[in-house]
């Protein structure tokens, strides 16, 4: 049967597909990918307050994944937007905002439930800020952007995405039968391409497939928080992104997209790692620069404190129990007066950044 991209692709084989996966190159590619993301899982340990991590690591990956979908908004945006004023926000950051809320409630979901499709609908809804559900109305397709030529027809009717995603969910899980042995990471990929081929939501799939790749890792035991910025190779390598999901779907050229999704995977994973050990070492500086010059004010809470909230406020620092406001201003000035932080005012608010931090963010 020819695929005829205009017309509801109804007939999308179920997993597990019907090609061998285990290849020599993916093998290879698979050992490597599986190296690298241990790495970054024993380097995520070094840091003992995750905060720092989960403040910082998955705002990037929020942003990236956003931009993907031409949602484009700047770190400090983000940073200067979260948790506070969010309403205040452009439209864009306000999406990315909610992309990266939508990855830290999946995360903690794990805790009671496994990944499943109300996992996805869960994050879908938390990243579009509405109530969205598996499709129940024909007319979803997606287009070329220039063009705007019809490019995939998604299947369609509630009961078969459902039931497709029910064959999504047992893949993910190793429970279909003769798929338990193979690598997490090839699962990950393969399910990827599943779930954004079902496209189960009229809008936010990309942003919802990418977000259950983390959590599928986390879930998996091959990290321990969602922290790896695979979205960073995605945007860097978009129009690759696109075609592999296309072969995969026109022609069954799932090697091409395995070898793309893996070598993502290591590129990123050593990336990541890379991005903690200085992020590590930024804060220990810190820790001993902050100990030496201003010992009177000193404490490791305090000094995480300003990782964990770069763009910090003085009710930062109430809420963490550190101090009360006068004195919490206090603490603030303090490190802004040995260039640790720098003061800036936005309307009557008194912010502190750590620009060491910001800047290490940003830095590729």
């Amino acid at each position: 049967m020819t695929f005829d991209p205009s017309k509801p692709y109804d007939a999308l084989p179920p997993l597990p597909p019907s090609v061998e996966l285990d290849s020599r190159a993916v093998l290879k590619a698979c050992i490597a990918a599986r190296a690298a993301v241990a790495e970054l899982k024993a380097a995520g340990r070094l840091i003992p307050n995750q905060g720092v991590l989960i403040n910082s690591i998955p705002l990037l990956e929020a942003q990236a994944s956003s931009e993907i979908e031409n949602i484009v908004t700047t770190t400090d945006q983000l940073f200067l937007f979260d948790g506070i004023r969010e309403n205040q926000a452009d439209p864009a950051t306000k999406e990315a905002l909610r992309c990266r809320t939508a990855l830290w409630e999946g995360y903690q979901s794990l805790a009671t439930r496994p990944l499943s499709t109300n996992t996805a609908v869960q994050i879908c809804r938390a990243i579009k800020g509405v109530e969205m559900d598996i499709r129940r109305t024909p007319g979803t397709t997606l287009r070329n952007d220039r063009s705007m030529q019809v490019i995939y027809t998604p299947p369609e009717g509630e009961g078969l995405l459902r039931e497709k995603l029910a064959n999504w969910e047992q893949w993910m899980h190793g429970t279909l039968p003769g798929t338990a042995e193979i690598d997490p990471l090839v699962r990950m990929a393969v399910g990827h391409y599943q779930f954004e081929a079902i496209h189960p939501f009229t809008d936010g799939n990309g942003r919802t497939g990418r977000v259950l790749n983390l959590l599928h890792l986390v879930e998996q035991g091959l990290l321990d928080i969602p922290v790896l910025y695979l979205s960073r190779h995605i945007l860097r390598n978009k129009a690759d992104y696109y075609s592999g999901l296309q072969s995969v779907t026109r022609t069954g050229a799932w090697e091409p997209w395995l070898l793309y999704m893996l070598s993502g995977v290591t590129e990123t994973a050593r990336w990541t790692m890379n991005k903690i050990v200085a992020i590590r070492d930024l804060l220990d500086e810190t820790t001993e620069r902050m100990r030496r010059e201003a010992g009177a004010i000193y404490s490791r809470e305090l000094a995480e404190l300003v990782f964990v909230r770069p763009y910090c406020r003085i009710g930062h620092v109430m809420e963490a129990g550190l101090a009360k406001r006068q004195t919490a201003s206090l603490y603030l000035k303090e490190l802004a007066s040995i260039g640790i932080l720098r003061e800036h005012k936005i309307g009557r608010e008194k912010i502190f950044l750590n620009p060491a931090f910001i800047d290490l963010l940003k830095r590729d």
